[in-house]
């Protein structure tokens, strides 16, 4: 068993972490009552944008796991803070590829959001009038959602993604992410998005605000070595990376970039933390 060593708080991915899709990883709620039994203060930050905390957090009980809105964060609501730091909500028209997780934070920060142009005649402002474009996991995704994001980016709207990982684990299987997304719009705009989830550092950031922990006593847990993992290294907190997502051990043998520790799943996580409370 490889050795924990100095951590008083998390910052835990979700998809490939602790479920799959509707599936919840073994030993999840045991994970959970370690963390609390340790007083380790955690977020889980996640880059799927397609549901907001609320949502995470019936999710979680579905499972067995009691959590509050503030222990969530997701790109869709990472996004809306980062935006609102920037630009003036109730001045500013935002087209929105994305669904409850993505739009709603950018509501009740005070945004306005833009329709489809089939909605619309496509000579209509409306169309073409958003002052910036956020594109988030959208299991609705039609043409005309696309149409209208280029149609607004191409009018000279920023491009924001909420996330670029161009693959999801799900029970099914691997599918596509929102990064493939992102890719169908750069090449018919020419533009390339501003990304706000891992593995730029910008949510690592707002999470170590939210836990207040210092940054040395912080680690990420995730199972992407080019999100989760990069974006830790970018943030300068060290990582766990388990094996029960995307990444696989063949893959670090390649890599320029490291986690700090390597475990098989959550279960080995959770014996780990048991053991370093003990040493």
């Amino acid at each position: 068993m490889q050795t924990l060593t100095n951590i008083r708080a998390l910052i835990i991915d979700m998809d490939g972490v602790l479920w799959h899709g509707t599936e919840a990883i073994p030993g999840l709620i045991d994970f959970f009552q370690t963390l609390e039994d340790q007083k380790i203060r955690f977020i889980l930050a996640t880059n799927n944008a397609s549901l907001t905390p609320a949502q995470y957090v019936t999710k979680l009980a579905k499972m067995g796991v009691t959590l509050t809105k503030e222990h969530i964060l997701t790109s869709g609501t990472a996004t809306a803070l980062y935006l609102s730091q920037r630009v003036v909500p109730a001045q500013t028209r935002v087209y929105v590829i994305g669904v409850d997780g993505t739009t709603q934070p950018l509501l009740e920060l005070g945004f306005t959001l833009t329709a489809d142009y089939e909605l619309n005649t496509p000579t209509t402002p409306n169309a073409k009038g958003a002052d910036i474009v956020v594109c988030g996991k959208d299991e609705t995704l039609t043409w005309h959602k696309l149409a209208t994001a280029t149609l607004n980016i191409k009018a000279g709207a920023q491009f924001i993604g909420t996330n670029a990982d161009t693959t999801l684990p799900t029970e099914h299987g691997v599918t596509h992410g929102n990064g493939a997304i992102l890719a169908a719009l750069t090449v018919a705009t020419g533009v390339t998005p501003t990304i706000i989830g891992k593995p730029e550092p910008i949510m690592y950031q707002q999470a170590l605000k939210l836990l207040g922990v210092d940054p040395s006593q912080t680690v990420a847990l995730g199972d992407r070595l080019e999100t989760d993992i990069l974006g830790a290294v970018r943030t300068g907190i060290r990582s766990i990376m388990v094996l029960t997502g995307i990444s696989n051990e063949e893959d670090l043998k390649d890599s320029e970039y490291q986690p700090t520790w390597v475990l098989p799943d959550l279960q080995a996580v959770t014996a780990a933390i048991k053991t370093q409370a003990t040493s």
